[in-house]
């Protein structure tokens, strides 16, 4: 019997290392020796208030990535299947506001009443309080915005907002990731001259992004090198880009300002020892690349928010390692006493009173 087989056996065993080894994929990954986690210890000591989560719109629509809060206090969150959906401002009565056929991520107010949409498909959008949505911009410089990611609106008006990858759209942003080269942008869109500007590329997968509450300057996520990065606007530094704050404990995915000095920041998952051991190699992630989806290194989930001031320094830190009420947090947006949480996994939207 095991003549007979072994000849069949071998002949897999070689499709499969060559399938491993040589298929053609669609990454060029660059090596990069990632800076040792820190302790989940001090300013990033584990805790469970995040187990205090309350969940609101449950079962309105999955993955509200981003939220944003109107003038009136409703609540807004964009699903994966397009919509953006609206809650009361006590969390009831879901709605859907708008559908943009494609996958709103960032989400954020202008002074009209319009909500300003980052969707991963189409583009950077402007919704109309009647729900009617105009196209703003599609792509900068002949190349088109492949997942477009978060928005920030400045209090003269203007639109920044980034697109994460410019190769590859949102199902394969892990594939980004894998890559580890500087795909994504920071960019501006100017709603009076209907312009979009570049302000940074060869981010890292370019994710949230706040600007200050005196607009000297802005911060963006890179999700990629775990940090987050700071870009002046204005004064003697004006145009100059520096690491705010490095060596995250997680994978930053949106950053809020509260208007008052602080900056929420949602770490999505915890670093992967795995993936920081294949970092360093090209050859190693090229393979894992070739894997099918449920065999690559999972994210384990870990709600974990952190606020930062100013400096950068930790003046909040709330988690819940169990994920037991809310997880795979992507954002985090202040209003009246209350953090309004979006996830990517979660078919509601979470409310956290600060105390």
């Amino acid at each position: 019997m095991l003549r007979r087989i072994l000849p069949g056996l071998i002949i897999l065993v070689t499709a499969v290392a060559a399938y491993l080894l040589l298929w053609p994929v669609g990454i060029d990954p660059a090596p990069w020796n990632p800076p040792a986690a820190p302790a989940l210890a001090g300013a990033y000591a584990p805790n469970t208030r995040l187990a205090g989560v309350e969940r609101l719109g449950e079962g309105a629509g999955k993955g509200p990535e981003t939220i944003a809060i109107d003038a009136q206090g409703n609540i807004y969150g964009g699903t994966a299947d397009g919509r953006i959906v609206r809650l009361k401002p006590d969390g009831s009565g879901a709605a859907t506001f708008a559908n943009t056929g494609g996958r709103p991520l960032g989400l954020d107010f202008d002074a009209r009443g319009n909500l300003i949409v980052a969707d991963a498909y189409k583009g950077l959008l402007a919704v109309a309080p009647d729900g009617m949505i105009t196209v703003l911009a599609t792509g900068h410089g002949g190349v088109p915005f492949r997942l477009t990611d978060d928005v920030d609106i400045g209090r003269d008006g203007t639109i920044y907002f980034t697109d994460a990858s410019s190769r590859f759209s949102v199902e394969h942003s892990v594939v980004d990731l894998l890559e580890h080269r500087g795909n994504g942008r920071l960019l501006a869109y100017d709603p009076t001259t209907r312009t979009t500007r570049l302000l940074l590329d060869q981010l890292y997968f370019a994710n949230g992004v706040a600007i200050s509450p005196d607009q000297s300057f802005l911060l963006v996520n890179e999700t990629g090198k775990y940090r987050v990065r700071r870009l002046w606007l204005t004064g003697p530094r004006a145009g100059r880009a520096e690491t705010f704050i490095d060596n995250l404990p997680g994978f930053p995915d949106g950053i809020s300002s509260n208007g008052e000095g602080t900056y929420w920041l949602a770490l999505i998952a915890p670093r992967s020892p795995d993936l920081d051991a294949m970092l360093p190699n090209p050859f190693v992630r090229k393979i894992v690349a070739r894997l099918p989806e449920s065999l690559r290194p999972q994210a384990k989930c870990h709600a974990f928010v952190l606020g930062l001031d100013a400096d950068a320094k930790v003046v909040h830190n709330l988690q819940d390692p169990a994920c037991s009420r809310y997880g795979a947090i992507t954002a985090v947006t202040e209003h009246g006493g209350q953090l309004y949480l979006g996830s990517l996994e979660e078919p509601a939207i979470g409310r956290f009173a600060l105390k």
